[in-house]
């Protein structure tokens, strides 16, 4: 099968199309006909070695975390069936033309395979972080980066919660976010007194972009309690609390089950900025490092 692996730590040069032998469905198990691969930022830093402590690599790698597929091969006692179409996570890396499914749910009819492919690691992120924060109806929160997936998508949850948002973007997305129910904000230099000239209080922040404003943040909020980031690795050094995951596999699947079935019915978008064939996998990878794709990234083996 075709697939995208990459032999050494670097640069999306490192990545290459290669034929390798496809993966089998032990007991189980099952395995998908990829139809759409999610690309994430998680996907860049491992390339790049960044992850080694927590998360080994073993050469040649096949990146990718999150799928969308039909099951083409199961093995005894497994969940799925042939024929069923599935979303989740890759048990073997995504980018590639079959993978063994991990922590997955059933794809509701009304999703297209590329909405559906950009709501596991998205989705799981925002429900995780928000739950973390404790945000509540009434209250109010700050989150940057509002208009990238991550970003987009907590947005929704939260105004779903009854929560007001104060989202920073670039301008060309402002009216993007005020689609989403959100009020957004440049970044940059003036952050501070911005949002105060939208929200005099701040009850908790999410920082989804790691592009700078948490020094800020803890200016808004008068020191780092609830101040949460998923981006800034030295966000250590400010005493701002960096989560990287560890959801119990049950939660996030009745969390991924739950958004499908929102996304499905209309109430839960995500904004697919970009779909490239797999051997085009660098590519995608670049702008996703660069920072500045506007919505998900999607692969379509």
């Amino acid at each position: 099968m075709e697939a995208i692996v990459f032999e050494q730590f670097g640069g999306p040069e490192v990545l290459r199309s290669r034929e390798i032998d496809a993966p089998h469905a032990g007991p189980g198990q099952v395995r998908i006909k990829v139809l759409a691969a999610g690309v994430n930022p998680m996907d860049y830093k491992i390339r790049r070695g960044w992850f080694e402590a927590m998360m080994p690599t073993t050469f040649p790698a096949v990146p990718g975390l999150e799928v969308a597929g039909v099951v083409d091969e199961a093995g005894a006692g497994a969940e799925f069936a042939i024929g069923d179409e599935v979303v989740g996570w890759a048990a073997t890396g995504g980018y590639a033309q079959h993978a063994l499914l991990g922590n997955a749910v059933r794809k509701p009819a009304g999703v297209s395979w590329e909405q559906a492919v950009a709501v596991p690691v998205a989705g799981e992120t925002s429900q995780r972080v928000l739950d973390a924060l404790g945000v509540k109806s009434g209250e109010t929160l700050l989150l940057h980066g509002a208009a990238g997936a991550v970003g987009a998508v907590a947005v929704q949850l939260a105004v779903a919660a009854g929560v007001t948002v104060i989202g920073t973007a670039s301008e060309a997305n402002h009216e993007y976010l005020r689609s989403l129910g959100a009020t957004p904000i440049a970044y940059g230099e003036g952050l501070v007194e911005r949002v105060r000239a939208v929200a005099p209080v701040i009850d908790a922040v999410f920082d989804a972009a790691g592009q700078g404003g948490l020094k800020e943040s803890i200016e808004l909020r008068g020191g780092t309690e609830r101040i949460i980031t998923i981006a800034d690795m030295g966000a250590g050094e400010l005493g701002v609390e960096v989560s990287v995951g560890g959801t119990e596999p049950e939660v996030v699947k009745r969390w991924l089950g739950k958004q499908l079935q929102l996304a499905a019915d209309g109430k839960l978008t995500v904004r697919v900025a970009e779909t490239f064939p797999l051997a085009e996998a660098a590519k995608a990878q670049e702008i996703s490092e660069s920072g500045h794709a506007k919505g998900k990234l999607v692969l379509v083996p």
